[in-house]
């Protein structure tokens, strides 16, 4: 992963405001946040629709500028760059799994992987050789030839955030990363996130609508009519690996229990 800055701050947003249009009518979105995120946090953005997050969320990931404020990302102000620039640091610094996986539908997964270190001018054999490592870091190394339409909905995510990985982000960000998902394959990506979390150090940042997904993150960011109404740490935080466990001891439980009533 990248070095943090010297004060630890992956993400510090100063006083961010950002409006858009709807016909005639102007939208305050986000109305002077302000918010650090230090290396290694695992964060959960939480709001109703409307509330912000979503825009908010896009100025993080530099899809989108500011109106107004600041936004220094491992210790760089990257609120004025030119689109070209802001191109090159989504693509070299933060890495983006979303709700609709947003995978190539005709190209193999390996492939859909190793797209983003085409981008940097990474050699073919090279950067097929990396997404096949990242494949097999998220458990479908056995799957490298397979189309998208040739997986299950949770393996399409973990395809998704092993293509976020494969540039070495600063910062991962995860829009509705569980939305598509049923609970259990949704408790399976939230376990991954937190073990890349926790054992790498790796920063997350997820905007979520669902408190049972952001009971997994360290620290949850409430925002309400464009502002932030809540910053708290979670103190509570689930684990989603004890809870994994859990209920897969449960269905085979049950399993059996079915079986032994059929025969």
């Amino acid at each position: 992963m990248n070095t943090p800055p010297p004060n630890g701050h992956i993400i510090d947003v100063r006083s961010i405001h950002k409006s858009y249009h709807t016909g005639e009518v102007e939208v305050r979105a986000v109305r002077g946040v302000s918010l650090a995120v230090l290396g290694g946090e695992f964060v959960c953005i939480m709001g109703a629709s409307g509330s912000g997050k979503s825009t908010f969320m896009h100025v993080l990931g530099c899809l989108d500028r500011p109106d107004r404020g600041e936004y220094h990302l491992n210790g760089r102000d990257v609120a004025r760059l030119p689109k070209s620039e802001l191109a090159r640091v989504r693509n070299e610094h933060i890495g983006f799994v979303f709700q609709a996986f947003n995978l190539l539908a005709r190209t193999t997964i390996v492939d859909n992987v190793a797209l983003p270190l085409m981008y940097q001018g990474v050699p073919r054999r090279e950067r097929r050789t990396l997404a096949a490592s990242m494949l097999e870091r998220v458990g479908l190394g056995d799957r490298l030839h397979h189309h998208p339409n040739q997986l299950s909905g949770g393996q399409q995510q973990r395809v998704a955030i092993a293509r976020a990985l494969i540039t070495q982000p600063l910062v991962l960000l995860a829009d509705e990363p569980t939305g598509n998902l049923d609970s259990k394959t949704s408790v399976e990506i939230m376990a991954l996130l937190q073990q890349l979390n926790r054992e790498e150090g790796l920063t997350v940042v997820v905007v979520t609508h669902e408190p049972d997904i952001a009971r997994y993150g360290t620290r949850h960011v409430v925002f309400k009519d464009g502002l932030i109404s809540r910053d708290a740490s979670n103190t509570r935080m689930a684990n989603a690996h004890t809870e994994l466990a859990e209920l897969l001891r449960s269905r085979s439980a049950e399993e059996a229990e079915s079986a032994a009533a059929a025969g």
